[in-house]
């Protein structure tokens, strides 16, 4: 299973902000989407950052101006990016490994969606499942 396979279900939308927008217009969109990262876009669309909660507590716990901040002085620059033809187990241990949450996804540099770990675990479980599944019913079958 791929990344393409994990889109097709969960859908392409990926909720998105400048990084001239101030750190209070992001978390207005983190809460009204129910989110927990946004994908920092330039002018051309491409993927520039990431901003996630974790990104915003850090600043906040040092730093009360932090609504007034743009999302550029403090999002991820060095964003991992995934593509539609990634291996799930792969992306999953990457994820893992590099303490990654969301990972947005892009296909010929144009911004297709996003994952997160959430979604990865959700896959693996059903691929599982249906492996299991099958198994079972082959069992079932030769007792027949």
């Amino acid at each position: 299973m791929n990344i393409a396979n994990v889109l097709a279900v969960k859908g392409p939308k990926v909720v998105t902000i400048q990084p001239e927008q101030t750190i209070h217009q992001a978390l207005a969109l983190l809460a009204q989407h129910n989110i927990g990262a946004l994908v920092v876009i330039g002018d051309g669309g491409e993927p520039v950052g990431i901003l996630s909660e974790r990104d915003i507590v850090r600043e906040a716990a040092h730093n009360q101006k932090v609504f007034d901040l743009v999302v550029s002085s403090i999002m991820t620059r060095d964003v991992i990016i995934g593509t539609p033809q990634d291996d799930l187990v792969s992306v999953a241990f990457t994820m893992t490994d590099r303490h990654i949450r969301h990972l947005p996804i892009t296909d010929r540099g144009r911004l297709v969606g996003m994952v997160s770990i959430g979604d990865i675990v959700k896959a693996h479980r059903n691929e599982l499942q249906g492996e299991v599944d099958t198994l079972q019913t082959q069992l079932l079958e030769g007792r027949a």
